[in-house]
């Protein structure tokens, strides 16, 4: 439940799968990453001529991975119906036709699109390299991401069982308990997957414990301090760059003027708007330096070192 003043949102289900469909195709950067591009439907076919539409594809070219998405219900059988249409799906997309399709596709969606462009020169990614890039993302398996309303543990069993990797993120819908009309959608903070299949392989430690390292363990190792100041200095595609200053404070949380935020990418997002940016996230570990010019993801990736040896 949450609590809105005198409002009270509770849990409900999706009315369709449409619905949650739409939910993440509106709200895509948020679960695939910021650097994230999201193609929805399109039509795809296995050798024996069976169609098949995913609920979309997600291309993420910051670290170089590429997505199946098929949103879910989870009063659909995981067995009966979410396995056998996934399976298809995967047959489908390793066809060479498809893949050449999605990047035909993308290097199209870049040129119509400044927003993406805008995008593509943050990552330092020379058009002329677009393709190439989309190359190599293509010739790696995909893995399959399903949003969805719960996690069963039929799922995750299901998950294990695949060859390919498996993420999923929990989407939820609240409703006004006195007017139904009102609806919440509820998604993931920080693009973190609340299942993720890498994780058990050995030969991906680091993803283990990357993503679930905070502020506030930076701050007790000692690799921050509260009252520090990180800088982040951005410059939108055409426009002038702007060099911000965020506090940390004790809970972990960063101050910008007069405004404070829960996470690195909450506040780099807010002062990339401010620099005239139209982008609806950015990924703030990767921008948001120390004195020294560390990145926080370099001090995360120190802290995993420090406290993980075998991860490193």
């Amino acid at each position: 439940m949450i609590l809105l003043k005198e409002k009270k949102f509770i849990a409900a289900n999706f009315a369709n799968e449409r619905e949650i469909e739409k939910v993440v195709e509106a709200n895509a950067e948020y679960i695939f990453g910021p650097d994230s591009i999201y193609l929805p439907k399109m039509l795809i076919k296995s050798p024996d001529g069976i169609g098949t539409i995913p609920d979309g594809f997600a291309i993420d070219l910051a670290s170089r991975q590429w997505y199946i998405v098929e949103a879910e219900l989870s009063s659909h059988s995981v067995w009966n119906h979410i396995a056998p249409q996934v399976a298809k799906q995967i047959i489908a997309a390793s066809q060479p036709s498809t893949r050449a399709a999605l990047i035909e596709l993308v290097v199209n969606l870049i040129k119509n699109d400044d927003e993406l462009a805008e995008k593509i020169d943050e990552l330092e990614i020379e058009a002329i390299d677009i393709r190439q890039v989309l190359t190599e993302i293509f010739e790696k398996k995909p893995i399959v991401g399903l949003p969805i309303d719960a996690v069963s543990l039929d799922l995750k069993e299901w998950a294990q069982t695949l060859k390919v990797e498996v993420k999923l993120w929990i989407v939820r819908k609240l409703v006004d308990f006195n007017d139904s009309t009102n609806i919440l959608y509820e998604i993931p903070d920080e693009f973190k997957p609340v299942f993720d299949t890498t994780q058990s392989e050995e030969s991906d430690n680091v993803s283990q414990y990357f993503s679930d390292v905070t502020v506030v363990d930076l701050i007790e190792r000692g690799f921050l301090k509260s009252g520090d100041k990180l800088s982040f200095t951005y410059k939108p595609r055409g426009g002038i760059g702007t060099n911000f200053i965020a506090t940390v404070l004790d809970d972990g949380s960063f101050q910008v003027q007069d405004k404070v935020f829960s996470s690195p990418s909450y506040a780099a997002t807010f002062c990339m708007q401010q620099a005239g940016s139209q982008r609806k996230t950015i990924n703030g570990w990767s921008y948001w330096k120390s004195t020294n010019g560390s990145t926080l993801a370099q001090l995360r990736l120190n802290y995993i070192s420090k406290t993980n040896p075998s991860a490193a």
